[in-house]
């Protein structure tokens, strides 16, 4: 199955630039032949046992096609790794699909989903492997990274990058044999199943179906964050690579309140996040992006001194953001008082809800995020 990408433009008052960037060129994605793209999103990964379960009878199948049985709907059962395969219930398998009849949903432990379950050994465990459609899973994303009450258009952005981000992850994980992408936003984007579609998100998703962007021809990596704190990072200042679409801007989240932070550490919790330099002395932010963020961050101690480097910088602290100064309290605390949530790297959807607040649409809000890309709508051949 191959999937065309179409001609297409935006026009962008943003910047006061408009031109037609167009594309022709082929993607050859493999998907089974009922549904457009299927993803295979990780719920759970290398666990002991998982609770599965189906709103409607399911039938249960092994890793040939054939029908074992069925489960009951609205009950949950244990699927538990032993040695060669897999135990669900009464049944032993190297592998089990869970298939619900008709518009039934698949439970995997607490939350319901689409599509359907794949319970499958692994070197540390079993994984359920939530197989959903792509458009379908992005009514659960849209609600799992966006405020579903916040203006369409930014729902509709949130649409495009989420859809680009699957597609790219799935490319990226082509030769992984069990899953394309996970269900969390540590690494990933927020999976939440059925709980987090509203009706916006269901006309976010469908009003811009199989759309996704691309530079030169290819898919971007189409990040995203909650507020950068009133500038976007270059790319290359926060993981050192280097994507010409992801260029910093100015952004519009500078009066959100979820944007500013602040988080007071001792030196002993420094000491503990930062090992080998001892008791914490100074915390000395050492160089800067252009931007303001901090890229070096000179954490001096009794027994040595360590820097942090880039993202290095926010996730060895646990803190929100590289946006920040520090100070020295009386008791010999350090304070570090922040804007911005998240890598600050492609677009910020706090910066997207003001956009859209203003009147601009989701092609205006996306080009102004990602520098020099296209929008190129994918239709299945």
């Amino acid at each position: 199955m191959k999937f065309q990408l179409l001609l297409a433009s935006f026009f962008s008052p943003i910047s006061g630039r408009s031109w037609l960037l167009s594309i022709l060129v082929w993607i050859a994605l493999v998907a089974p032949a009922q549904a457009s793209v299927i993803l295979r999103v990780a719920i759970e990964r290398g666990v002991n046992q998982v609770k599965i379960g189906s709103s409607t009878t399911a039938t249960i199948k092994d890793g040939s096609g054939r029908t074992l049985g069925q489960l009951p709907g609205m009950s949950s059962f244990y699927a538990q790794a032993i040695p060669g395969g897999v135990a669900l219930d009464k049944w032993r398998s190297g592998l089990f699909w869970i298939e619900p009849t008709g518009k039934g949903f698949v439970y995997i432990n607490d939350r319901w989903y689409r599509g359907r379950t794949l319970v499958v050994p692994t070197d540390k465990g079993i994984s359920a492997i939530n197989w959903v459609d792509m458009e379908e899973y992005l009514y659960s994303v849209i609600g799992g990274e966006m405020d579903p009450a916040w203006p369409l258009e930014a729902l509709k952005a949130q649409a495009i990058t989420a859809r680009t981000f699957a597609l790219y992850e799935r490319e990226r994980q082509r030769n992984n044999p069990i899953y394309d992408l996970g269900a969390t936003p540590d690494r990933w984007q927020m999976y939440k199943g059925v709980s987090s579609e509203t009706p916006s998100t269901y006309a976010a998703a469908d009003t811009t179906a199989g759309q996704v962007l691309t530079y030169q021809n290819r898919i971007i990596l189409s990040v995203f964050h909650n507020c950068s704190g009133g500038h976007t990072e270059n790319v290359e200042d926060v993981w050192g690579s280097r994507e010409p679409y992801l260029r910093g801007v100015q952004d519009f989240d500078q009066n959100v309140k979820e944007c500013s932070w602040v988080k007071t550490f001792s030196p002993t919790e420094i000491s503990t996040d930062v090992p080998g330099v001892g008791n914490v002395q100074q915390v000395i932010p050492a160089a800067f992006s252009p931007f303001g963020s901090v890229t070096d961050l000179r954490i001096v101690g009794d027994r040595g001194i360590k820097d942090l480097k880039l993202e290095e910088v926010r996730t060895a602290l646990r803190i929100k953001s590289t946006r920040f100064r520090v100070s020295k309290a009386a008791d010999g605390s350090f304070v570090l008082q922040g804007q911005g949530w998240g890598h600050s790297i492609g677009m910020s959807q706090w910066g997207a809800y003001s956009l859209a607040k203003r009147g601009y649409n989701h092609l205006q809000i996306l080009n102004y995020y990602y520098q020099g890309v296209a929008l190129a709508p994918i239709q299945v051949k």
